[in-house]
């Protein structure tokens, strides 16, 4: 029998799409996708803006669903005030076979170069790469984002020029996309820690995938012993002035903090609380409402 998964919808205005979606993604382990815009879900740059739009998120429904959309529902409802206001309908649930949903990503889903070397491939697509290429393959019918949302491109593109790091921690490793690609750029060791459990299990599928060795987590930030070269956010502006001192505490002597995850409203109120964090901003980088934000430990 194929197996199936409960599509959550939730119909909100245009201007929240992007932080529901990255919540989404978080909240499920899944990849999302956007109503009323090109299907690729994380290519959203030149689609025209509509009022509204839908967002799907996918399930399993064996996990605890009523929990699942009661964050949901708590999730929109403290958003609803930065975007007008108005009350947003609640989310609807419609169960749907694993192949109708395989099908709608496979379409959209194609190679995607990141910086210079770095491609996400579908397992399916055929690729011929290009000398230096580090390929990373993902399959959407496996839990995953695909790693073209501008946040995760920027981490990306951020990563790769810090050349060739010996240890990296990647904090809300998600997918573990970020992982993959810092062993794909010839880091030693790398820790991918995640408060999900599940995020940690779908992480672990697509290293092996990958045939890459990444330490999976769920390891508390300040309890994950040692320093890293590189170290690894991409996660909500406000989570990540939370964490301040906690990520700044992790960085090696002459190694580089990459947070990204940041909406370029929010750019400065990173920017101070990271303030007093003993790290040195050496570089940003924005891709139409989002930033990353480049720190390095100058001691």
């Amino acid at each position: 029998m194929d197996k199936q998964w409960a599509e959550v919808c939730c119909q909100v205005p245009a201007g929240l799409v992007d932080l529901l979606a990255d919540f989404l993604v978080e909240l499920s382990g899944n990849g999302v996708s956007i109503d009323n815009r090109a299907l690729d879900t994380f290519t959203l740059d030149g689609i025209e803006e509509l009022d509204t739009a839908t967002v799907r998120a996918y399930f399993d429904p064996a996990t605890d669903m009523a929990g699942q959309i009661a964050q949901i529902e708590r999730f929109l409802g403290d958003n609803a005030a930065a975007f007008g206001g108005a009350p947003i309908p609640a989310p609807t649930v419609t169960l749907i076979r694993d192949e109708d949903w395989a099908t709608g990503w496979r379409q959209h889903f194609v190679p995607t170069r990141i910086g210079r070397h770095l491609v996400i491939k579908p397992t399916w697509e055929p690729f011929a790469p290009e000398p230096g290429d580090q390929v990373i393959e993902l399959d959407p019918g496996m839990a995953f984002g695909t790693g073209t949302h501008p946040t995760t491109r920027l981490c990306l593109e951020a990563l790769e020029t810090l050349g060739r790091p010996d240890r990296v921690l990647d904090v809300g490793t998600g997918s573990g996309i970020l992982a993959i690609a810092a062993v794909r750029l010839g880091a030693r060791q790398v820790i991918g820690t995640d408060i999900d459990p599940d995020a940690v299990i779908v992480a672990g599928e697509n290293c092996a995938l990958n045939g890459v060795e990444v330490e999976l987590v769920t390891t508390p930030l300040a309890l994950i012993p040692g320093r890293f070269d590189v170290v690894l956010a991409n996660i909500l502006a406000e989570d990540l002035v939370r964490m301040a001192g906690d990520l700044a505490a992790k960085v090696a002597a002459g190694g580089h903090l990459i947070l990204s995850g940041i909406l370029t409203e929010r750019e400065a109120f990173v920017v101070e609380g990271f303030g007093r964090s003993g790290l040195a901003l050496v570089a940003a980088s924005r891709e139409g409402e989002w930033s990353c934000l480049v720190y390095r430990n100058e001691g």
